[in-house]
């Protein structure tokens, strides 16, 4: 029994790291390109963000209405709402559009 509770450790510790460094890596993900539209701190406050109605990612109620299925499919997909392109498809990679999402999260307050 100890020797599992010893395995469970290390993996607890690889599994934070792993979190941690991929919303590091969702950083510069999102950084590069997302900020323009929905700008450095996820409000959506940009010149861009305003004219396309970019949501607040600070705000909980915003964050609590889209799960992590549906921003991803947005990312990749993009969005559009009657004929009008609000977010080209992306071209990121499944991964980093993960990394992205999850730091996305971190916005909410």
């Amino acid at each position: 029994m100890k020797k599992i509770a010893l395995l469970a450790i290390p993996a607890a510790f690889a599994l934070a790291f792993t979190t941690t460094a991929m919303a590091a890596d969702g950083k510069a993900v999102y950084t590069d390109n997302c900020a323009k539209c929905h700008g450095e701190d996820g409000k959506g406050a940009t010149k861009m963000g305003t004219k396309l109605g970019a949501r607040d990612y600070t705000d909980a109620t915003v964050q609590a209405s889209i799960t992590d299925d549906q921003a991803f499919k947005s990312i990749k997909e993009g969005m559009k709402k009657d004929d009008k392109t609000l977010m080209k498809p992306s071209e990121l990679s499944d991964e980093d559009i993960k990394a992205s999402v999850a730091y996305l999260r971190t916005f909410k307050k």
